[in-house]
């Protein structure tokens, strides 16, 4: 996993600036249940009027409003207001009441703080003018059937009677729930505002254009925000993924044999493109939804745990959670599975694909239906299973929406009815529980899908952290430049991974520049085995092997593998043309180059009489030519980056005697400065090597030229008689 962390970490600054858009999106959209509530409450219910701060109060009630007001709160409200003095015809327009009596102003520039702290002094004193000016039935309610305090005129009152009311009133208002206290602060507000003459209807309607462009401001930033973090989260996972890819495919490239052993080709692929898709996906959920769900939630449930209805959010926490926790320990098992019949069918596929002239030749088609059937059904079932539990989800979860919504308008709508809550707060509370609700849907439908791209990050990170058998040491040994070529096998042993015994054992020889050594020997002897040592397909784990005295252990890879022109048993094309297939070993090849080494290998002819010539194009694995063409194109491949050393793995098995002569005739014109290995089951093809070892059951039973085998290695005659009469082998 940490060279998953480690390749991510490098998106660093950018994962930050995606988390800072998201708190300032959730940020915007939290606001705006705020804004709903507002337009609601304020905008409707009070026609535009925010608080008991009056923007203008005539004379006489802004003198009655003092009387409530000790010294102090009379010097703070008399700083903060102006007298406008009646017949003043700079405001006759804006205060029709200008024309009988004098208004005192709010100032303007009043900041936030010193409007709350008005807000304070003035809402007693409001609430006492409202009730003592009102009909009796509101003192009843507040003080009871007093006749000495519900008789009285506000006009007339003594400094003994407004001390006597005071004291009393402030006692009783102290228990009256503070939404029923607005209220009346509001009606207060509302009808000083008609007395004055300002058109309440047209002070409504610009509140609610002021407040909804607020909310227009709000989204038009959430939407810039959102279209932002989502294209850097985009951005982020697909490029993270492309890195992936390519960590993944470079891993396979330095695994030898031994690590393919542990990995199936079908598996490889997996892991390289639907295993790193899963984890895209994840990524992309975790920056998206996975890191902006909670912001949502927790902000959601900031804003209402202030309300007496929180713990109906509790309930639908509870139980969203309780399902949650039910859905994933039925579903975490599954995705294992998932991905392991997923490597199954791809490997059933691949099988199918490759091997389709065979599976015909032997009429086994319906065999092989079946086999894919049952892996393809194996995974659908998975599949279903899995699918089937998350399409269960969702309407349990809008069924617990829904509920929760009702439960909410059910306990609300009685605070309403009682005046303990006003309308806007309870729409805005059903918002933000929507909100908290969603936020775990979103999250609860995540946590299904996590583990599955769980299970493909510890599949790509056991590719990643797979421990290499061949690599470089720390310090490689370069090879000297005054020789070329020469390779020497020291008392060589191999054996294969977790195999019992050793496959070569004993193994010596040494073969010199301009040489041509060829290994010969029984089906299973050990001659491709000897010959994948030299270019550390495998190690010798006995013994050693010198090119130009250098240990190649002790020798950078790809300095060794440069040094060498393999050409294995199957000849081995890729997609493209002959000229990129011949020149593969080379960053840029020049005409000359491709006809000589298609001349040297024999394909020139056949190359000519093709339409396109060497931009023909090659199908994969070379399935549009014939055999004998795909070798002599992998031998051409070899020679046109002009080795120091040749092998050839049984490479002219598939060449008639004729092309086989031609060719082998050619190499040892154009090739005589180089080292040549021959892996062949001929004798025909090995009897001119300049030297000949004999391999039966690992170790080397014979060495020398043609005539002296003949004469002193029984294993070689007799393999040469097998296939030669004595004639042939003496004109040979």
């Amino acid at each position: 996993m940490k060279h998953i962390f480690k390749t991510l970490r490098k998106y660093t600054w950018q994962i930050v600036l995606v988390i800072f858009l998201l708190f300032l999106q959730a940020s915007c959209n939290l606001e705006l249940p705020n804004y709903t509530s507002k337009i609601v409450d304020v905008g409707i219910q009070q026609s535009g009027i925010e608080d008991n701060v009056l923007e203008v109060v005539r004379e006489s009630e802004y003198n009655k409003l003092m009387m409530f007001l000790d010294n102090d709160e009379k010097n703070v409200v008399n700083d903060n207001y102006t007298k406008i003095n009646k017949n003043d015809s700079k405001y006759i327009d804006d205060y029709s009441v200008l024309a009988n009596e004098s208004v005192y102003v709010l100032k303007d520039g009043i900041d936030k703080d010193t409007k709350d702290k008005l807000n304070t002094i003035l809402n007693y004193p409001i609430i006492m003018s409202q009730l003592l000016e009102s009909n009796n039935d509101s003192l009843n309610s507040l003080f009871g059937d007093n006749s000495n305090i519900t008789d009285l005129d506000l006009n007339s009152l003594t400094p003994e009677d407004l001390q006597m009311i005071i004291s009393m009133s402030k006692e009783k208002i102290s228990e009256l729930e503070p939404s029923i206290l607005e209220q009346y602060a509001i009606n207060y507000v509302k009808n000083e505002y008609i007395a004055v003459g300002i058109d309440l209807e047209s002070h409504q309607i610009n509140y609610i254009i002021k407040t909804g462009l607020i909310m227009l401001g709000f989204s038009l930033v959430a939407m810039v925000l959102t279209i932002s973090s989502t294209y850097l989260s985009t951005r982020i996972a697909t490029n993270f993924s492309r890195d992936l890819r390519s960590k993944v495919t470079n891993k396979v490239m330095s695994f030898s044999a031994k690590e393919f052993e542990d990995f199936s080709t079908a598996s490889l692929i997996t892991r390289t493109t639907n295993d790193v898709q899963q984890v895209q996906m994840l990524t992309v959920m975790c920056l998206r939804m996975v890191i902006y769900a909670p912001i949502m939630g927790i902000g959601a449930f900031v804003k209402v745990s202030g309300s007496s209805m929180a713990w109906v959010i509790g309930l639908a926490i509870a139980m969203i959670f309780s399902l949650v926790v039910v859905m994933f320990t039925l579903a975490l098992p599954k995705f294992n599975l998932v991905q392991k019949l997923l490597d199954k069918i791809n490997l059933v596929a691949r099988e199918i694909l490759t091997g389709t002239p065979v599976i015909r030749a032997f009429g086994n088609e319906k065999y092989e239906e079946k086999r894919f059937d049952k892996a393809n059904m194996d995974l659908t079932k998975t599949n279903l299973f899995v699918n089937r539990i998350m399409s269960l989800m969702m309407p349990t979860m809008i069924f617990i929406m829904n509920g929760v919504s009702i439960l909410i308008i059910w306990v609300g709508s009685s605070k309403v009815d009682m005046g303990t809550m006003q309308v806007g707060s309870l729409i805005a509370f059903i918002t933000y529980t929507i909100e908290i609700i969603m936020a775990f849907l979103m999250i609860s439908i995540i946590s299904i899908m996590i583990p599955r791209s769980f299970v493909s990050l510890k599949r790509i990170g056991e590719v990643l952290n797979k421990e290499v058998s061949i690599k470089n040491k720390e310090k490689t040994i370069k090879f000297p430049k005054n020789e070329t070529g020469t390779i020497e096998f020291k008392d060589v042993y191999f054996r294969y991974p977790d195999a019992e015994e050793d496959v070569l054992q004993n193994i010596s020889f040494k073969a010199t520049k301009g040489t041509t050594t060829a290994f010969i020997g029984s089906t299973g002897s050990g001659k491709s085995t000897l010959v994948n040592l030299i270019p550390r397909l495998y190690d010798v784990t006995g013994g050693k092997i010198l090119i130009d005295g250098v240990n190649i252990k002790d020798a950078d890879l790809k300095e060794l593998r440069h040094k060498i022109g393999f050409v294995p048993q199957k000849g081995i094309l890729f997609s493209g043309t002959i000229k990129s297939n011949i020149g593969f070993g080379k960053n840029r090849i020049t005409e000359e180059e491709l006809e000589k080494s298609a001349k040297i290998s024999q394909s020139l002819e056949f190359i000519n009489e093709k339409e396109d010539k060497f931009e023909s194009i090659i199908s994969q694995g070379g399935t549009n030519v014939s055999g004998g063409q795909r070798q002599r194109l992998s031998i051409a491949r070899a020679i046109a980056v002009n080795p120091e050393i040749y092998i050839f793995d049984d490479s002219f098995s598939a060449l008639d005697y004729k092309t086989d002569a031609k060719l082998r005739k050619e190499l040892n014109k154009n090739t005589k400065d180089s080292t040549i290995l021959i892996v062949a089951q001929r004798i025909s093809t090995v009897m001119k090597a300049d030297q000949i070892i004999v391999l039966d059951n690992g170790k080397i039973v014979g060495i020398g030229k043609h005539e002296e085998l003949m004469k002193n290695c029984d294993v070689y005659k007799e393999i040469a008689l097998s296939q030669l009469s004595k004639e042939e082998l003496a004109n040979g």
